[in-house]
């Protein structure tokens, strides 16, 4: 070797070794340029309406390039479709792994969609982040530790609507509507563990599957019940569909509705707001369309990201403005990592956020896990429909036990 290099060789093991340059450390999916992040979405399928999701993840990614990437670093989104189908979700995560060779998985849609590949990221090492699905299976560092959610579960969620009715009307008759998968259940756990000896509230139980046009059959059953009290645990589409036949029927019930489809935009205006008032629900998010807010710095900028980057997006979506802090959230995570971008140092990132504030979330709500706490959030606000906008109840509460 010429003497020059060897020189240079050594110059160049000495500054590594006693940490006078910067050498970055890289798994698969990252580089001196370059973050690659997978993603599967139903863009189209039974619940296409998600769709939005991945747009406003694609739009912001876009819009942090534009500003210069993470540490001179371009982000690489990879979004496919799956149309909500399992063995559809199985594929193309395999193909985001083994052929694109992502860093790791970002707001991939749906709990059966993802519990469907949870144990092949789990075993490959590769990161699953922030699942856009509330299930409770994604806080189980024990047994799942490359696999987190973002929202509050969908358990923590149904204990908190068990405990309103225990407050307000002990002797109300439930009806509960489910889908008949890991979302609905999960809500449907929630609520019997937060009834516990009262479950014999709920006087009618009703499930449907995800395939079926219309749900218009399960809520005449249910108004048969003779229930005063309605657990409405669907999607968005059935949500909507649902809300339109209890008006069309005449049924007053109490009527509760889960929180992935309280969006004004894709449910509540679709559905008739005349049939939407009182419905209560429960919020983790800044309304965008509530009058407070329209000043607020944060939500002008929402509006200027929405108009330039995701322009197809409906500003009143809850989804996509849940999506945005997300990807916020995300690029936290990732300036955290600093240099380091090893699939380990994400997943030892991500279990240290400490009192993070997207700039969706609502007052008194924050981001916060640690090495044994995969549950971002664990509070949530209570909401009634009113007019044409969700006006808060009481404070905050929580759904879950004391952080560990």
């Amino acid at each position: 070797m010429p003497s020059i290099l060897r020189s240079s060789a050594f110059l160049l093991g000495f500054l590594t070794a006693t940490g006078s340059f910067a050498a970055g450390k890289y798994d698969p999916g990252a580089t001196d340029s370059e973050i690659r992040i997978g993603q599967t979405m139903s863009y189209s399928g039974p619940n296409s309406s998600f769709a939005t999701i991945g747009m406003v993840h694609d739009g912001y990614f876009r819009k942090v390039n534009d500003e210069g990437g993470i540490n001179g670093r371009k982000i690489n989104f990879i979004s496919y479709d799956d149309a909500f189908n399992p063995a559809k979700t199985v594929e193309q995560t395999r193909r985001l792994v083994e052929s694109d060779q992502v860093l790791f998985t970002f707001g991939s849609l749906g709990t059966a969609l993802q519990l469907a590949v949870q144990k092949y990221l789990n075993s490959k090492k590769v990161p699953q982040l922030f699942v856009s699905a509330a299930s409770s299976k994604w806080e189980d560092p024990e047994h799942f530790p490359w696999t987190i959610g973002f929202v509050p579960s969908y358990r923590a969620e149904g204990r908190i609507y068990a405990k309103m009715i225990l407050a307000q009307n002990p002797n109300a008759k439930i009806a509960i509507i489910y889908q008949n998968d890991d979302y609905g259940r999960d809500l449907l756990r929630g609520v019997k563990d937060g009834l516990g000896e009262r479950s014999s509230m709920i006087v009618a139980e009703d499930s449907f599957e995800i395939t079926e046009p219309t749900i218009d059959t399960h809520i005449v059953k249910l108004k048969a019940s003779g229930a005063d009290t309605l657990f409405d645990f669907t999607p968005p589409k059935f949500a909507a569909q649902a809300i339109r036949k209890v008006g069309e029927l005449g049924w007053k019930p109490f009527h509760v509705l889960n929180t992935v489809s309280s969006s004004i935009g894709t449910v509540l205006r679709p559905a008739g707001f005349e049939n939407a008032q009182g419905i209560v629900s429960t919020a983790y998010l800044r309304d965008v369309s509530d009058p407070r807010w329209q000043n607020d710095s944060s939500i002008v900028q929402y509006k200027e990201f929405i108009k330039k980057y995701a322009p197809t997006a409906d500003l009143g979506d809850l989804p996509a403005w849940n999506a945005y802090g997300a990807a916020q959230t995300l690029i936290q995570v990732l300036k955290q990592c600093g240099d380091d971008l090893t699939r380990e140092n994400v997943m030892r990132q991500v279990a240290n956020i400490k009192g993070f504030h997207p700039d969706t979330l609502l007052p008194g709500i924050d981001i916060d896990t640690g090495p044994l706490d995969y549950a971002p959030m664990e509070s949530l606000q209570l909401v009634k429909f009113e007019g044409n906008r969700w006006v808060a109840i009481g404070d905050v509460l929580s759904g879950q036990a004391e952080k560990r």
